[in-house]
């Protein structure tokens, strides 16, 4: 019951285990500025004991949100809202329907720019093999003459 308490005021239960801000950024291998930058944009919510930020078990699963947004090309923005649609008492089936609706507009987008870099790679691949043919006609030219 009171783990409810503390998701319903955002505050941890007693026991919850919290996590200073240099920890925090070892454990997920961004900077100090990165999460100071994603409190500032309202995507966490860090505890504050003086000026030390700690950060709870929430604040955790909501920057492991943000980096695999951010991974997969969604904009902080689109993070904020797919995350801010989350209610802990809900079936959150609109936040589903958000999320799927934008992943598969990130997905075409992505598929697209993969299509562009295979032809990208293809041109390339054609060209590089064009100028070593070329050099190596050229040093049999050399070593005939």
């Amino acid at each position: 019951m009171a783990d409810h308490a503390a998701a319903a005021t955002g505050k941890p239960h007693e026991t919850e285990e919290l996590t200073r801000i240099g920890e925090m950024a070892k454990l997920f291998g961004v900077t100090l500025r990165t999460l100071r930058f994603y409190e500032d944009k309202g995507l966490i919510n860090p505890q504050r004991d003086g000026s030390t930020r700690l950060y709870t078990h929430r604040d955790k699963a909501r920057l492991k949100l943000i980096l695999l947004g951010r991974k997969v090309g969604f904009s902080l923005r689109d993070v904020k809202q797919m995350m801010d649609l989350y209610d802990p008492s809900g079936s959150n089936a609109r936040q589903l329907k958000v999320a799927l609706e934008k992943s598969e507009k990130q997905m075409a987008r992505l598929q697209k720019q993969r299509a562009l870099l295979d032809e990208a790679i293809a041109d390339l691949s054609l060209s590089m093999d064009e100028a070593r043919r070329m050099l190596a006609g050229n040093t049999a030219q050399q070593s005939a003459a």
